[in-house]
Protein backbone atom coordinates (compact mmCIF):
# COMPACT_ATOMS: atom_id res chain seq x y z
CA UNK A 1 0.00 0.00 0.00
CA UNK A 2 2.98 2.03 0.93
CA UNK A 3 3.74 1.92 -2.92
CA UNK A 4 0.40 4.24 -4.14
CA UNK A 5 2.25 7.57 -3.99
CA UNK A 6 -1.10 9.18 -3.47
CA UNK A 7 -1.19 7.17 -0.17
CA UNK A 8 1.79 6.57 1.32
CA UNK A 9 2.39 10.04 3.04
CA UNK A 10 -0.98 9.08 4.86
CA UNK A 11 -0.87 5.32 5.52
CA UNK A 12 3.13 6.30 6.89
CA UNK A 13 1.25 9.25 9.09
CA UNK A 14 -1.18 6.78 10.70
CA UNK A 15 1.28 3.69 11.48
CA UNK A 16 3.81 6.77 13.84
CA UNK A 17 1.28 7.95 15.08
CA UNK A 18 -0.06 4.40 16.29
CA UNK A 19 2.95 3.66 17.16
CA UNK A 20 3.05 6.81 19.26
CA UNK A 21 0.34 6.04 20.90
CA UNK A 22 1.35 2.44 21.74
CA UNK A 23 4.32 4.29 23.63
CA UNK A 24 2.39 6.51 25.61
CA UNK A 25 0.23 4.08 26.77
CA UNK A 26 2.77 1.64 27.83
CA UNK A 27 5.14 4.39 29.67
CA UNK A 28 1.70 4.95 31.31
CA UNK A 29 0.90 1.61 32.25
CA UNK A 30 4.44 1.24 33.52
CA UNK A 31 5.05 4.19 35.22
CA UNK A 32 7.59 5.87 32.84
CA UNK A 33 8.13 8.98 31.01
CA UNK A 34 8.17 9.13 26.72
CA UNK A 35 9.42 12.70 24.77
CA UNK A 36 9.16 12.93 21.70
CA UNK A 37 12.47 14.27 19.89
CA UNK A 38 13.24 15.41 16.57
CA UNK A 39 15.82 13.18 14.88
CA UNK A 40 17.50 16.04 12.38
CA UNK A 41 21.31 15.93 12.36
CA UNK A 42 21.34 13.70 15.47
CA UNK A 43 23.69 11.05 13.63
CA UNK A 44 26.06 13.77 12.38
CA UNK A 45 25.89 15.93 14.95
CA UNK A 46 29.12 14.37 17.63
CA UNK A 47 27.82 13.12 21.26
CA UNK A 48 30.97 14.29 22.41
CA UNK A 49 31.95 18.37 21.37
CA UNK A 50 28.71 19.01 18.94
CA UNK A 51 30.56 19.76 16.14
CA UNK A 52 28.84 18.59 12.72
CA UNK A 53 30.79 15.49 10.99
CA UNK A 54 29.20 15.42 7.50
CA UNK A 55 29.12 11.91 5.93
CA UNK A 56 26.85 10.12 3.81
CA UNK A 57 24.41 6.96 4.11
CA UNK A 58 27.24 4.94 3.17
CA UNK A 59 29.33 5.70 6.34
CA UNK A 60 28.76 3.29 9.42
CA UNK A 61 30.97 5.08 12.03
CA UNK A 62 31.29 8.28 13.23
CA UNK A 63 34.69 9.39 13.64
CA UNK A 64 34.87 13.33 14.87
CA UNK A 65 38.26 15.41 14.86
CA UNK A 66 38.21 15.27 18.89
CA UNK A 67 38.89 11.69 19.18
CA UNK A 68 35.37 10.70 19.48
CA UNK A 69 34.71 7.01 17.72
CA UNK A 70 31.37 5.75 17.36
CA UNK A 71 29.37 3.34 15.48
CA UNK A 72 26.86 5.97 13.56
CA UNK A 73 23.36 4.54 15.24
CA UNK A 74 25.36 4.58 18.66
CA UNK A 75 25.83 8.42 18.14
CA UNK A 76 22.79 9.40 17.05
CA UNK A 77 21.35 7.39 20.33
CA UNK A 78 23.01 9.01 22.50
CA UNK A 79 22.62 12.67 20.77
CA UNK A 80 19.02 11.86 21.32
CA UNK A 81 19.14 10.72 24.69
CA UNK A 82 21.27 14.20 25.49
CA UNK A 83 18.13 16.22 23.96
CA UNK A 84 15.69 14.32 25.83
CA UNK A 85 17.26 14.97 29.31
CA UNK A 86 17.45 18.70 27.93
CA UNK A 87 13.18 18.96 27.53
CA UNK A 88 10.65 18.66 29.56
CA UNK A 89 8.73 16.64 27.22
CA UNK A 90 6.16 19.14 25.23
CA UNK A 91 4.17 20.83 27.95
CA UNK A 92 2.40 23.79 27.06
CA UNK A 93 -1.13 25.50 28.14
CA UNK A 94 -4.02 25.83 25.82
CA UNK A 95 -6.55 28.76 25.27
CA UNK A 96 -8.39 27.91 28.24
CA UNK A 97 -5.57 27.41 30.38
CA UNK A 98 -5.45 23.90 31.02
CA UNK A 99 -1.86 22.27 31.23
CA UNK A 100 -1.54 19.66 28.50
CA UNK A 101 0.95 17.64 28.11
CA UNK A 102 1.90 15.32 25.20
CA UNK A 103 3.81 12.39 26.44
CA UNK A 104 4.65 13.09 30.10
CA UNK A 105 2.23 10.69 31.75
CA UNK A 106 -0.95 11.53 29.92
CA UNK A 107 -2.58 9.59 27.58
CA UNK A 108 -4.40 10.98 24.70
CA UNK A 109 -8.05 10.57 25.87
CA UNK A 110 -6.92 12.45 28.90
CA UNK A 111 -5.65 15.57 26.81
CA UNK A 112 -8.74 15.43 24.52
CA UNK A 113 -11.12 15.64 27.55
CA UNK A 114 -9.43 18.41 29.24
CA UNK A 115 -8.93 20.19 25.76
CA UNK A 116 -12.48 19.93 24.99
CA UNK A 117 -14.26 21.90 27.59
CA UNK A 118 -16.17 25.20 25.75
CA UNK A 119 -16.63 28.34 27.00
CA UNK A 120 -20.13 28.83 28.18
CA UNK A 121 -22.84 30.10 26.36
CA UNK A 122 -24.09 33.38 26.32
Amino acid sequence: MVKNHRLAKSINDVAWTLFRRWLEYFALKFNTTVIAVNPRMTSQKCSDCGAIVKKSLSTRTHSCGCGCKFQRDVNAAINILNLAKGRDGQSRTNATGVGTTTLLGANLVEQVLTVNVESPSL
